[in-house]
This record gives structure tokens, sequence and C-alpha cells, in this order.
């Protein structure tokens, strides 16, 4: 589509799937009342969950899921070689997400007890950047579709974006949705990076803390608050670690 009789360029862009249930991708098809449009901006070249066409002409790959074997990490670089722009899609490609778990396990024994004498190859779960250098991330699980559309429109069209610095109880102040803990459900929210809208709690569900934490977000302080509301540290510290966004921080 022209516009003022100018052919506007359209950036190619490839989607890959490693470690996840995908369901990050299945987001980019998903609202169809933006999605026409959505399309018009690029030019799609690889996209398994869309389409059989698979080139590797990109300038922007959009990386899903976690790494979690040796043949994803050469695969990876051989991606983030040809893209000019790699962006990690989902709280799996950006922390590792709820996989990053069984880095807590005795894999080889794991893997025995499930396999047998029939093994598969596994290693230990690796956010992407832990891999290779990555542009930007898009956390959250899944991913917000209006989010991805902000993001492609900044790469594409160089329209100013930024993650939200505040916490998603900013989002649930906005959507008057009564505060977890008033519900004696433990939450995430005081800590976790806004953006999301607050699904979760108006859902009637405790923020599981699936973006990662929110800029100068207070730990300590959280643990106290918690632990004072009548929480153990225990399921505390398994909230935290569930999607691996606070990896390092607990």
């Amino acid at each position: 589509m022209k516009y003022l009789g100018i052919e506007p360029v359209r950036p190619k862009v490839a989607v890959f799937d490693f470690t996840g249930c995908e369901g990050c991708e299945l987001q980019l098809a998903n609202k169809e009342e933006s999605l026409a449009d959505f399309l018009r901006c690029i030019e799609v070249v690889n996209f398994r969950e869309i389409s059989s066409e698979a080139r590797d002409d990109y300038a922007i790959a959009f990386i899903d899921g976690c790494i979690s074997r040796d043949d994803e990490v050469e695969r990876l670089k051989a991606i983030r070689e040809r893209a000019t722009v790699l962006v990690a899609m989902g709280s799996c490609a950006c922390f590792g997400g709820v996989h990053r778990m069984k880095n807590d396990t005795d894999l080889a024994a794991a893997n025995a007890e499930v396999y047998g004498d029939m093994p598969k190859a596994t290693g230990p779960v690796r956010a992407v950047k832990e891999v290779v250098a990555v542009d930007l991330e898009i956390p959250g699980c899944p991913i917000s579709k209006e989010e991805l559309e902000r993001v492609v429109q900044h790469v594409v069209l160089g329209i100013p974006f930024r993650f939200p610095v505040y916490p998603v109880c900013v989002d649930c102040k906005h959507r008057f949705t009564t505060c977890m803990f008033e519900h004696d459900q433990l939450c995430l929210g005081p800590i976790t990076r806004a953006g999301c809208n607050a699904p979760c709690p108006t859902g009637g569900l405790g923020c599981w803390g699936c973006r990662g934490p929110a800029e100068d977000c207070n730990l300590d302080e959280f643990r106290r608050l918690a632990e004072e509301r009548g929480f153990e540290q225990q399921e505390i510290d398994e909230r935290l670690g569930f999607f691996g966004g606070f990896e390092g921080l607990r």
C-alpha cells in the first residue's frame, strides 16, 4: 500500500521457536482486528506457525522459547549472524521461563527416569541473551500483542517506545482491581514490571512475575510485607523462581 505515492519499506521478518509452548507465536496471529494492518508493516519470510515459506533473507528475527540443547545454541548463533535486529519474545526467551526450574535438578537422573535407555539431548536452560546478543526483549507469558505491535512500530517506523518502569500495581489501580493481598493471595505485582494491563489480578489470580522485575524494585521490603501477611519465605521463593525473571535477585 502506497502513502503519498511512496511505497513503504517493509522489513523482512522471521519468527523462530526453540524450547517452549509456542504460545507467544500464536499471539502474533491473534487479535484479528489489527492483524491485517500489522502484516502490512512487515514481510514475513519465515514463520512456521502460519506459513510453509522459509527464507533466510530476514532483517528482524523474533525468538520464542529458551535454549536447552547444544543444537539450539548453534541454530541460534546462525540466526543471530543473519539478523540485523534480534528480539527475544516472551518470558522463556527473556529469562528461561518455567523451564529454568529444571536447572535445580539432576538432569542426567531425570533423563534416565523419564526416558530410560533412550535418553534425550538436554542441558541447562538459558535465556537467549545468555547465548547471543539481544537487541530487544519483550517479556510476558504470553506476550501482549498490543505491546508487540508497538515494538514493531518502534523498529520499523522509529516511533518512540519504552517499557513501563512502574510495577503491575499501577495497572491494577488503573483498572480499579482490589489488591490480591486483600484476598489473602500472594502477588508479585508490587515488584513486577507493568505493561500487561494486569490480566491475572483482574481475573482473581495473584501476579506470578512473568514480566520480570520492575525498575528499582525493593525485594527485601516485599519479602517483609509478604511475610507480615502470613506467607512463608519458601512460598515466596517458589513464586519468584517460577518464570526465572528474578534470577540473581532472590
